[in-house]
């Protein structure tokens, strides 16, 4: 098992380009099996849940002609149904929690589809009733097999219908919105999802020859069409917002001056403002953010002079992806914060290193902390920490390269799963980080 070590205290300084969007590529991925033809996928990110994924389809006999570590050529044209029973499948699909979104494209394509209980993070409890209810809707059936754990899905004509998500699951509205595109008749889905992502599947969707109105809105409108309609064509990812994100937190802490570019600024939505609201200062030219160096940063208040407090949301709310990274930055900001992360019950509990490492934090419950910032007047001390989840995990390396001392991060396979090259790119920022 790999670890990072890493000597902190120094500031990054430089240019970087985000990756692509690890929560697209898992949906524009998966969409892939609606036709036969060819569809090249740009911007692809290198990271292990992406690669899992896509070794996946391939052993489902997917073709995969993949140019460069960023690009590929996807063609569906044999898919071999019999893999899908299989224990290799079944292995594989449990251990990525992107596997569940094959589910909507294959009951679209060829009218059954098998879903494992989600891998992936442990931040919470991640229940599949809104992809299940939503594909009975649309008039499928399931199956539990409780031996393994496996849902078996099966349809002999889907149906367009009028379906209220049960919540705005960006996965679960990514697999309705697949299945729904050859349902016969209007399928309407409310409270759907409205994240970048869902818009760019939506985008890819309709030059594959889907039928969708209303990309951007809680409301999406799929006007069925037949199977043989759906064909080929070429996409490109987003900046990944989260990374965006994640290196201004790397900056603010450091006191660094990171310059980011090509971030996609029209699609971050709230992101650049919670940051401005914990004190970090951004400058904008074109698509590029630049974070200039900071000896302080201050955390504004409300307007009644309050305690601010930072909390997730449905898009275009914040989201939850950065809670962690907001998290850590609070900690060495002036002022205090209230964090109240609403969705995973689990995943404000790695607030227990950043204590151990003399950050002042009251956990009040799972899903609420309070952060007291240092004012960068006393710095972090290195620590051994192991990563529990990606986001996660990268704060806590955020953490450690604001750090005194030497710091180990273990169980960085995490980390990896959704940030590529990151050690490789933090030393051309002028990190001292290594992997053991």
């Amino acid at each position: 098992m790999n670890s990072f070590e890493i000597r902190g205290g120094t500031p990054l300084i430089g240019s970087v380009k985000p990756q692509g969007a690890k929560n697209e590529a898992l949906q524009v991925i998966s969409a892939v099996l609606l036709t036969p033809e060819p569809v090249t996928i740009n911007n692809i990110p290198d990271i292990l849940d992406v690669n899992a994924l896509i070794d996946l389809i391939a052993d489902m006999g997917v073709m995969v002609n993949r140019t460069s570590r960023s690009s590929a050529t996807f063609q569906a044209k044999d898919v071999n149904l019999e893999y899908l029973i299989s224990a290799d499948f079944k292995k594989k699909s449990g251990k990525l929690r992107g596997s569940v979104m094959l589910a909507g494209p294959l009951l679209a394509r060829f009218g059954k589809a098998y879903i494992p209980q989600p891998g992936g993070d442990k931040i919470g409890r991640r229940r599949l009733d809104t992809h299940i209810l939503g594909f009975e809707k649309l008039g499928a059936k399931y199956i539990y097999n409780e031996n393994d754990h496996f849902f078996t899905i099966t349809a002999d004509k889907l149906e367009g219908t009028y379906l209220l998500m049960d919540e705005p699951s960006v996965t679960g509205t990514a697999n309705v919105l697949m299945s729904a595109v050859t349902a016969h008749g209007k399928t309407r889905i409310y409270n759907a999802a409205c994240e970048p992502y869902i818009q760019q599947l939506c985008r890819m969707l309709n030059r594959m020859g889907a039928k969708i109105s209303g990309v951007g809105s809680n409301l999406l409108t799929v006007q069925g069409v037949d199977r043989s309609a759906m064909i080929g064509c070429d996409h490109t990812i987003l900046a990944d917002m989260i990374e965006v994100g994640s290196f201004i937190g790397m900056a603010a802490m450091t006191g660094g001056d990171i310059t980011i570019k090509k971030c996609n600024i029209k699609h971050l939505g709230p992101i650049p403002d919670v940051f401005q609201k914990l004190g970090i200062e951004l400058q904008f030219d074109k698509d590029n953010i630049r974070v200039p160096a900071q000896k302080h940063y201050a955390i504004k208040k409300f307007i009644d002079g309050s305690i601010l407090t930072l909390s997730d949301h449905p898009w275009p709310g914040f989201t939850p992806d950065l809670i962690s990274i907001a998290l850590v930055v609070a900690t060495q900001a002036k002022g205090t914060v209230l964090i109240h992360q609403k969705m995973f019950e689990s995943r404000l509990f790695f607030t227990d290193k950043l204590i151990d490492m003399g950050a002042q934090i009251v956990l009040c419950d799972p899903h609420r902390a309070v952060v007291v910032g240092h004012d960068k007047q006393v710095q972090l001390r290195g620590n051994t920490m192991v990563s529990p989840d990606i986001r996660a995990g990268l704060a806590l390396l955020i953490a450690a390269l604001s750090a005194e001392g030497k710091s180990t991060i273990q169980n960085i396979e995490q980390i990896d799963r959704g940030y590529q090259y990151i050690d490789e790119r933090l030393r051309k920022l002028g990190a001292d980080i290594k992997r053991v």
